[in-house]
């Protein structure tokens, strides 16, 4: 089975649009969607208007940009946003200090996520990656049980063994932890014919999660062309609902 995810619904208008006219046209199966964004109320209504599965792009890199978060949300957000965008590779470093700043931001996003749908997400993932960061992850903040997204699957030769070892070590703990997809893309390492069609064999063997952001044109294009709708005829599609 094969989800075609679009990432950063309500983050702005072009994106939500973006992203809608891909799931009209058939070529995205469901959606993660920021909250307390500039689109994040349109955004819901339109998903909502057009029974799209949703889960909640979680923001812990990048301002609240709606006037609907509190000062108290804001402040604690940007102490994390500081946090995580100092440095590289600050996602790997746990901040004890931001424990209870982490739990209460991911807790008050799930809480506005059910105020805009009405219903829980689907799944969770994170913008820029950041659901997997250190401070998230060991310390549990988001509850067993619930679908989460994996990191990135790459194979042998293309990212460095010590780059795939330590995906593969995150990997084990979200699956021990969460219920999910078997393998995790995104559709910018994928335009090539050669490497879809590998991502494609494997989704009709296991699930897979392939992640796009249409309002990037060069993405928007392949996801509407006829040589992807070609191929999409060819695999099992669905949404986290069916993980």
């Amino acid at each position: 089975m094969l989800i075609i995810n679009a990432d950063d619904l309500g983050r702005s208008v072009s994106e939500t649009d973006a992203a809608l006219d891909c799931y009209r046209a058939g070529r995205i199966t469901s959606v993660t969607a920021m909250v307390f964004m500039n689109d994040s109320e349109r955004a819901a209504q339109l998903a909502l208007a057009n029974s799209i599965s949703a889960g909640l792009h979680l923001n812990l890199t990048e301002s609240f940009a709606a006037v609907s978060a509190s000062s108290e949300l804001t402040e604690r957000h940007e102490r994390v946003v500081r946090f995580l965008t100092r440095a590289k590779y600050a996602s790997l470093v746990y901040n004890p200090a931001l424990r209870n700043d982490f739990r209460y931001i991911y807790e008050t996003q799930i809480e506005e996520f059910i105020r805009l749908y009405g219903h829980p997400p689907t799944h969770i993932d994170g913008h820029q990656h950041q659901h997997l960061c250190a401070n998230m992850l060991l310390d549990g903040v988001i509850p067993r049980g619930l679908k989460v997204r994996r990191t990135f699957h790459f194979w042998s030769g293309e990212k460095s063994f010590v780059n795939r070892a330590c995906r593969e070590v995150i990997n084990r703990l979200v699956k021990s932890r969460y219920s999910g997809t078997d393998y995790f893309f995104a559709l910018v390492q994928c335009l090539d014919r050669t490497r879809m069609e590998k991502v494609l064999e494997l989704a009709r063997q296991c699930s897979i999660e392939l992640m796009t952001h249409p309002a990037n044109p060069s993405e928007r294009e392949y996801l509407l062309s006829e040589a992807f709708g070609t191929l999409l005829n060819t695999v099992e599609l669905g949404d986290y609902e069916n993980v």
